[in-house]
């Protein structure tokens, strides 16, 4: 809202909206009126700021600012040359800004402004901000703010700064997928470009309850040092970013899904075990996958089919089965429908010149001209370009092309059954990385001012379109890339193709965590890493080496929202890496089997983060800001709110074995000397860890129910089939059935284990686990308390239902102490009393 010049030197003496301020700027005439009103008067400057229903404008030297309210607790901040037009339509944010409650009054030379949450003070010469809590307490203030002239392609524009100055020992989080291994994002300094393995959100929050996002989709740079943070985007009519106030990390992440897009609920199936790898070469081979897990009776419910079910490269991504390697594919996935298990394949970006929708986006002019995979029409490397692929990356932010890649994908694939979709190259692959490649002409401008948006755009293509297709089967989308929002599609992000390392594996906990405090609650990664050829050319799935790397990796997986088994060089199926009986293979199954048994504890949690904006994972500060042992700890965390998870990070049996390779140089599968693999490994024999119990609980061992206190650091046992993981005392988990399929049997029969010490609550939560009737109210809740001070848990009444919700149940109630009662419930209210111990 631009300050207008005639209102500035003609004020309307009824409004409000007009305060006085003195000398705020010596290069603008000031002008003053007098005002008589019941022997008193006032004085009314030029320098003024303009109040609505939800903020305030005014002009601070040569930048005019606007302060929007998006509720109580958040507020839009625009800057942007004095007297320029500015005008912002966000990929992001969805919300609109509110009519709020705030008073606004002048005191030093300061605008003070003050809603039921926060409170800012405005230097009305600079235009600084200073954010404050209702209390006085200074979260966050702004420094310098800066544009410079740019020009994108023609168009003229600015880069724009805005620097913040944050407390020396204040750590922060987000900013997304990084691979730098770090929990606490201080003294960070990185060029955020989407690419394969690191995926950016210009968002970050402290541990103080505050977090910021800079709305803006351009590459940007963030720099953290103790002098100053910032963000500095390429391009931007202005700086425009949002200050989130949630108090905790839990608000921050509510706040940004306030803005930015609530979670909908995923099918249950997806919450079970997933097998792939890079790739199944024929719907044999993947049907004979599936068929196997059953014969075994090892649980399984998502099969993934990786690229090339079209074909040859020229129909790269024909979004059909034009493969006479996949010759019926009705066939096909009738067979893995009628063995209980659900199909995804692979869907890129972009497409081969011989297909169809290359040719329908080409005459529209909806595809791009820069590099990308694969580059060669042969699969060979390194790249033969003597015949070059012609791959181009189609215009995602065309909603033209959008109805036409859904089109396709409907026609070729959805109509035969598929059940979710595996999206590669999301983010896209960009190899050139010209400069001049970002001047390409997108629907939307240049390629550079929405660059980092492309993942959402496309991933929020297919979502919104079988949506509006079908409300019979929800949407789930595994993605290699993501943006800020992407939650409201449904998408499960993947840390793309890393190599086969424990310093891998390491990265990925700190990683995930990062881009859960995002407000992105859905996060895995390749289990057993994506490269795995240093270990194909010694052993491949018999390697000790890479044995042990990927039980550890498979275990930590158990404790992510997606738990899935994926890579290319050595297989990763259980029968690979022995049978029933041989340690590696045990512990394999053991942890897929404790997969499902806390399917009813998931899928609870996902209710939970769709309906309350909680997270699966969750960063040890999250839950315990208190404790600033936690804030740096990038090795544990809490998944959902009970289990603490301190996945085995480092080889304890084998060397480890040092990867360096980037996402290109790992298909390079050139012969080298073989080493002789590690032999005589005796996975059983015990190791220990050290693991740190957050103060301000108490914590219950897992496998041995022997209770710590919080606040210390212990030493673990361990061996192969086990990893340290505690419960957190005032917690009630209910576990499953033993199932080879998440619904193969009700939830009639619950254990419900309970972890005393405090007061405790859970919440059971069912639906039809597939649809969305929930969303009309067809879901059923039952609450569980446990009153410490009584010793007694009450199950009380269920609340909604469903079709075919169950009427009678068994719940078996466990303490650590070995006190169990087994009681019926009917859906009415009852109370079990258990003796003090």
């Amino acid at each position: 809202m631009k300050f207008d010049e005639k209102k500035r030197s003609e004020p309307d003496f009824n409004s409000s909206y007009v305060m006085k301020y003195k000398d705020i700027n010596l290069k603008k005439a000031t002008v003053t009126v007098m005002m008589i009103t019941a022997g008193w008067y006032q004085s009314v400057y030029a320098q003024a700021y303009v109040k609505n229903d939800s903020g305030l404008s005014f002009t601070a030297g040569h930048m005019d600012v606007k302060v929007m309210f998006y509720g109580p607790d958040i507020i839009r901040v625009v800057k942007y040359p004095a007297g320029k037009p500015f005008e912002k339509n966000s990929l992001a944010v969805i919300k609109k800004e509110q009519k709020t409650r705030f008073s606004v009054s002048e005191k030093g030379g300061f605008i003070v402004v003050k809603s039921n949450a926060l409170q800012l003070s405005i230097d009305v010469k600079t235009g600084k901000i200073t954010y404050r809590s209702t209390s006085g307490q200074e979260l966050l203030k702004e420094t310098d703010a800066d544009f410079k002239p740019f020009n994108d392609a023609g168009n003229q524009t600015l880069s724009v700064t805005q620097t913040f100055q944050l407390e020396k020992e204040e750590p922060i989080y987000g900013l997304g997928i990084l691979q730098n291994g770090k929990l606490s994002q201080r003294n960070t300094d990185v060029r955020m470009v989407q690419n394969n393995t690191w995926d950016f959100i210009p968002f970050f929050q402290s541990v103080k309850g505050y977090g910021i996002y800079w709305d803006n989709e351009s590459p940007t740079q963030f720099t953290d040092r103790p002098q100053k943070t910032s963000f500095s985007s390429e391009v931007g009519e202005g700086i425009d970013y949002y200050f989130i106030y949630g108090k905790n990390a839990d608000g921050v992440v509510a706040g940004m899904r306030n803005l930015t897009g609530n979670v909908p609920m995923l099918p249950l199936w997806t919450y079970g075990y997933w097998q792939s790898k890079e790739r199944y070469k024929s719907q044999d081979e993947l049907t004979e996958v599936v068929k196997k897990y059953r014969d075994l009776k090892v649980p399984l419910d998502g099969i993934i089919q990786d690229w090339q079910y079209w074909g040859n490269n020229y129909q790269w991504n024909a979004m059909d089965f034009i493969s006479p390697d996949f010759p019926d594919a009705r066939k096909m996935i009738r067979e893995i429908h009628d063995r209980n298990a659900h199909l995804a394949v692979s869907i890129w970006s972009s497409f081969g010149p011989m297909t169809n929708p290359y040719r329908e986006m080409d005459q529209k002019g909806m595809l791009f001209n820069f590099k990308t995979w694969p580059e060669s029409g042969r699969e060979v490397w390194p790249p033969d370009m003597n015949y070059p692929s012609g791959v181009r990356v189609y215009d995602a932010y065309n909603p033209e092309a959008r109805d036409i890649y859904w089109k396709y994908l409907n026609k070729g694939v959805f109509s035969l059954g598929v059940d979710s979709w595996w999206m590669d190259s999301t983010e896209p692959d960009h190899l050139s990385q010209k400069p001049e490649d970002l001047d390409t002409r997108t629907y939307l401008g240049s390629f550079r001012k929405v660059r980092n948006a492309y993942p959402l755009m496309t991933v929020g293509g297919v979502y919104d379109h079988q949506r509006q297709t079908t409300s019979d089967k929800r949407v789930f989308i595994l993605t290699r890339s993501a943006f800020a929002g992407q939650q409201r599609y449904a998408a499960n992000t993947w840390s793309g193709d890393i190599n086969s390392s424990w310093e891998n594996l390491r990265n990925q906990v700190p990683a995930g965590l990062n881009f859960s405090l995002t407000g992105n609650p859905n996060f895995n990664s390749d289990i057993g890493g994506f490269f795995a050829g240093v270990y194909k050319r010694n052993g491949g799935a018999q390697n000790k080496m890479f044995q042990e790397l990927y039980v550890r990796w498979l275990q930590y997986g158990t404790f992510t929202p997606m738990m899935r088994s994926h890579g290319t060089d050595v297989p990763r199926e259980i029968y690979q890496f022995g049978q029933k009986g041989e340690v590696v293979y045990d512990a394999i199954e053991k942890f897929i089997r404790l997969r499902y048994a806390m399917l009813p504890y998931i899928y609870s949690v996902s209710r939970d983060v769709s309906q309350n904006n909680s997270s699966f994972l969750r960063a040890l500060p999250m839950d315990f800001p208190s404790d600033k042992k936690t804030w740096d700890i990038n090795s544990e965390y809490l998944f959902g709110k009970s289990f603490l998870v301190a996945p085995v990070l480092n080889p304890q049996y084998t060397p480890e074995k040092i990867v360096k390779t980037d996402e290109n140089q790992g298909w390079d599968k050139k012969e080298e000397s073989r080493e002789n693999p590690v032999a005589n490994v005796d996975f059983t024999q015990p190791k220990t860890m050290k693991v740190y119990l957050p103060a301000g609980a108490g914590w219950f061992d897992f496998w041995t129910n022997e209770k710590h206190r919080g606040g210390q650091e212990i030493q673990k046992t361990v061996n192969i089939q086990n990893i340290p993981l505690y419960v957190k005392a005032g917690s009630i988990i209910p576990f499953g059935p033993d199932v080879q399929y998440a619904t193969e049997k009700k939830w009639d029969n619950l254990t419900v284990k309970i972890y005393p010490g405090t007061d405790a609550d859970f919440v059971l939560y069912e639906d039809e686990f597939d649809n969305y009737n929930y969303e009309k109210g067809a879901f059923a809740e039952i609450p569980f308390h446990w009153n410490e001070k009584s010793k007694t848990l009450t199950v009380e009444a269920r609340k909604g239902q469903f079709n075919g919700m169950i009427e009678k149940r068994n719940f078996s109630l466990i303490l650590p102490d070995g006190q169990q009662k087994t009681v019926v419930y009917l859906g009415k209210k009852i109370s079990v009393s258990f003796k003090s111990s």
